[in-house]
């Protein structure tokens, strides 16, 4: 009888494993902490997004978020949630200020030319954002990287170039060019993953900016993936690409392959 009443049962012991699964992988999930944060660079109110675990204790390595050209958007968000998951205390940045988005690539070149036109005016506001995200109690001011995608490539590139106080850099499909190597200034280890098939950065500019890295004897790493156009790493890649008319399209392997290629180079930089 026992056995009996044990199997008439075993669906709904199923159903308890099930569900209890479910909700311990919520509660997992809820222990990411997000929220919104304004701070200033030259009298203008920036508005970034804040993502960490609150489960976790003791200092959390800090990074910086740069994004696209369309602005702050979910994307970035997205990527501050993943980081806070590896045990980072994330900040995706603000680069154009007061929340400002673009819906067009007219739109997006009008907010991005001031800061290819003066990268040091990209510095003056990622520094600001550094010295917002310092103000964490979980911060570990010892360890800091700069992450940018596309525009917030070039951001986070010219920044370390200029001598910003970051232990690393990571340039997912970025702008390479910018002002010049600078061995007095350059602290920052960089990581550069390009896609081989990038119709805005090509293969020639990857190679410039080689030459130049190793004038200085820079501790740079490139990486690079067959088949991936610019934003390879960006799930809404393809529709805009077609919305648009622009080449570029998201890659799930090469996004895959960078990712890891970037954890690997933040272990080194890192350790752990």
């Amino acid at each position: 009888m026992k056995t009996k009443v044990l199997r008439n049962n075993f669906p709904g012991l199923i159903l308890i494993l099930i569900l209890s699964s479910f909700i311990h992988t919520r509660i997992m999930a809820s222990t990411i902490r997000e929220e919104t944060v304004s701070y200033t660079a030259n009298g203008v109110t920036m508005k970034g997004f804040v993502a960490f675990d609150g489960n976790l204790k003791g200092k959390l390595p800090v990074v910086l978020i740069v994004h696209e050209w369309w602005g702050l958007k979910e994307y970035e968000k997205m990527r501050a949630r993943e980081f806070a998951e590896m045990g980072y205390l994330a900040m995706a940045v603000d680069m154009f200020g007061e929340g400002q988005t673009a819906s067009d690539p007219k739109q997006a070149q009008a907010l991005a030319m001031p800061f290819y036109q003066d990268p040091g005016l990209a510095k003056t506001r990622l520094d600001a954002a550094i010295t917002k995200i310092l103000t964490y109690p979980q911060a570990d001011p010892g360890k800091r990287v700069a992450v940018g995608y596309c525009f917030g490539g070039f951001v986070v590139l010219n920044c370390a170039k200029l001598g910003a106080d970051l232990d690393a850099v990571v340039s997912f499909h970025g702008g390479l060019g910018g002002v010049p190597a600078d061995k007095s200034l350059l602290k920052a280890k960089i990581l550069v993953c390009q896609g081989e098939s990038d119709k805005f950065v090509t293969l020639q500019d990857l190679q410039t900016f080689r030459h130049q890295m190793d004038s200085i004897s820079a501790d740079y790493t490139v990486r690079t993936y067959a088949n991936a156009t610019h934003a390879f790493t960006n799930p809404d890649a393809t529709r805009t690409g077609k919305e648009f008319n622009l080449p570029i399209e998201y890659n799930a392997a090469a996004d895959k392959a960078s990712w890891n290629d970037m954890k690997i180079f933040l272990k080194r930089v890192f350790g752990g």
